[in-house]
């Protein structure tokens, strides 16, 4: 399996589990998330400005310390980031919040 068989066959965050298509979209940009409950998913980041990466998420999740909280997600600083469809950075586990 190539790289790109293996993008496709990753779930996106916020995909339905029952969704019968829950990978990645052509032509899309994404982030790794890595560590905490929602480690190896992607993270839809297509269209968003340097600002909005820079700055991280806090994504809902029932994984998380506290059920229906949030899992905190920052990029690293200085580590490079693709320009252009596919997954361009990772966003690290960095706590939750309730």
């Amino acid at each position: 399996m190539n790289g790109d068989e293996q993008l496709l066959n990753r779930r996106v965050y916020g995909a339905n589990h029952d969704d019968p298509h829950p990978g990645p979209l052509p032509g899309r940009t994404y982030a790794e998330l890595v560590g905490g409950p929602l480690d190896g998913l992607l993270l839809d980041i297509h269209g968003w400005r340097t600002e909005e990466v820079e700055a991280g998420v806090a994504l809902s999740t029932e994984l998380s310390r506290w059920p229906g909280g949030r899992a905190l997600y920052d990029p690293r600083p200085g580590e490079p980031r693709g320009s252009g469809p596919g997954v361009g950075c990772r966003f690290y586990y960095s706590g939750d919040t309730p």
